[in-house]
């Protein structure tokens, strides 16, 4: 790392002695053109014209499974100026204070108004939103501590790129990552490296940059000129091809199916090449939250280089099994107890349990994030090492992860994870036992399971999804990954704060959906309920 004053903490950390639901037109399907390598078949995106494909604004708010080859971004549409300017009304006991009875709702008005009537406004609009405790469909955390909304607030205005103003929160930023590393068996002779990112999607694009510039170092030794590529299965998130396409890398999709949903070892050897960056194994998939086998993966890729087959190290993508797998199966190996694997990004505010939005990267040595990545920056007074994609971001989040650290500790995390895993696995059971419902998975990884509607009902996946959404659930239907693309699932996530008592609710809920369905189906009306008494 570059010198700098004694008083200013790195933003990359090292640590020594570290212990959519689519549409019903199926949206978003891959581009349909394959080339074959090996046994396995892998989608030539990288050759053909991007494709947008159409994709449902709530899928994308949803953490739903969209389209592959989507140039939208998931967690943040593009929004079109309407040229409409319908306006805000405002209640007739704030109207004399505001002077006004109405606000442009898409102009900048000329005057303001009191911060309470602004506050009453934004507030009474914002009950259109539904319940996200309710929401099943999303993987991020709903529900926090008092205590940790408290310090939150107390840090809203911290600048997390501001080291030298703000050296107390650096420093939380980077016990948190000293943390992880243990967490994930860093070598205990080494210094492992990371930092926070803005979600676990940041996390995973500097992980990708880190594997890019390590195979362009190669290049430049004098290997021949050759586009990159990046392995990974279908069932990815939609970052890591955001990622291959922002920094042109050829996406090396591996389908998954007929017998798994994920990506298997010998499916990962086949696509590999020399020119192959790193294999992407996923802890936790967004389709039905399974773990790929990375010990299988990563003992593979071994006999291939001790054949005389390309070195390719592996990236975990622990987005959501990151902070579950150590606490709920610390027998698994999947982290840098595997020597190929050389970085694993998590997402703090998933199964980190913090508010949106906080992800971490770690590297297992200072080797495996080449320096030429890493800017020293000049910023208010002080010099800072940074590797990130962006520059200002709230200190909170960082503070409210060190926050459930301090709070619940291990045995905390694994009381909580494995009590949604219970919740979840419990459901799953209940609803095959006593619904036309066969399991895709059953909670066996992260607590999420997925579900399809069995044969012969007059009703499909959406309908349901459709009419739980008029309940206040939320649930996704969706297709999986090719080429599993003609089943059609139903995911549900458990996380902390889904009680026992509300899944038997929500059990319920799908009971009485079902027989409405049914009704329906059959040209009868829906069940009589009693009527409203004062």
């Amino acid at each position: 790392m570059p010198t700098r004053s004694p008083a200013v903490v790195d933003v990359v950390h090292t640590v020594t002695g570290a212990v959519k639901r689519p549409s019903k037109r199926r949206a978003g399907a891959r581009n349909p053109s394959a080339v074959t390598k090996g046994s396995a078949q892998m989608c030539d995106v990288a050759s053909s014209k991007p494709t947008v494909q159409p994709c449902d604004a709530r899928d994308r708010a949803l953490d739903v499974p969209t389209g592959r080859c989507c140039a939208k971004l998931e967690s943040m549409p593009l929004h079109a100026h309407r040229a409409d300017d319908a306006p805000l009304s405002i209640r007739p006991q704030f109207a004399e204070a505001a002077e006004t009875h109405a606000v442009a709702r898409n102009r900048l008005a000329r005057r303001g108004m009191p911060p309470e009537v602004a506050y009453q406004v934004i507030h009474d609009e914002l009950l259109l939103d539904g319940s996200s405790r309710l929401n099943l469909a999303t993987f991020v955390t709903t529900w926090m501590e008092d205590s940790a909304a408290r310090l939150l607030a107390e840090c809203a205005d911290k600048n997390m790129i501001d080291k030298d103003e703000y050296p107390q929160t650096a420093e939380l930023e980077r016990r948190c990552v000293g943390m992880l590393a243990e967490l994930w068996h860093a070598p205990a002779h080494g210094e492992a490296t990371g930092c926070s990112t803005t979600g676990s999607s940041e996390a995973a694009m500097l992980a990708g940059l880190a594997l890019k510039w390590r195979w362009r170092s190669r290049q430049l030794a004098g290997a021949p000129s050759h586009s990159p590529n990046l392995v990974m299965g279908a069932n990815v998130q939609v970052c890591w091809e955001k990622f291959c396409r922002y920094f042109d890398v050829e996406p090396r999709i591996v389908p998954v199916g007929p017998d798994a949903t994920h990506l298997t070892a010998t499916q990962a050897r086949d696509a590999c090449d020399e020119h192959t960056i790193g294999v992407v194994a996923v802890l936790g998939s967004t389709y039905d939250g399974s773990y790929e086998p990375v010990a299988e993966i990563c003992a593979t890729l071994d006999d291939l280089a001790a054949s005389g087959g390309p070195d390719v190290p592996v990236h975990v993508d622990g987005a959501s099994g990151g902070f579950v797998a150590p606490f709920c199966d610390p027998d698994l190996e999947w982290d840098f107890r595997l020597a190929r694997v050389v970085s694993i990004n998590a997402s703090g505010h998933k199964y980190g349990l913090v508010y949106p939005g906080v992800g971490w990267v770690v590297w297992r040595e200072p080797a495996a994030l080449p320096q030429d990545l890493v800017f020293d920056v000049s910023y208010l007074g002080g010099h800072m090492p940074t590797f990130a994609l962006n520059f200002s971001r709230p200190g909170a989040q960082v503070v409210a992860q060190y926050f459930n650290f301090l709070r619940l500790g291990h045995e905390g995390y694994r009381e909580v994870h494995e009590a949604s895993r219970e919740t979840a696995q419990w459901l799953a059971d209940h609803m095959e036992r006593h619904g036309p419902f066969t399991m895709v998975s059953r909670a066996e990884g992260i607590p999420v399971f997925a579900f399809e509607v069995d044969a012969g009902e007059p009703w499909n996946a959406y309908e349901l999804s459709d009419t739980l959404r008029a309940r206040g659930w939320l649930v996704p239907a969706y297709t999986l990954p090719p080429a599993l693309e003609d089943r059609t699932v139903l995911r549900v996530v458990a996380r902390n704060g889904f009680s026992r008592d509300m899944a038997q609710l929500f059990a319920r809920h799908v009971h009485d959906c079902v027989v409405d369905l049914r009704e329906r189906a059959h040209g009868r009306a829906a069940r009589a309920r009693p009527s409203f008494h004062h």
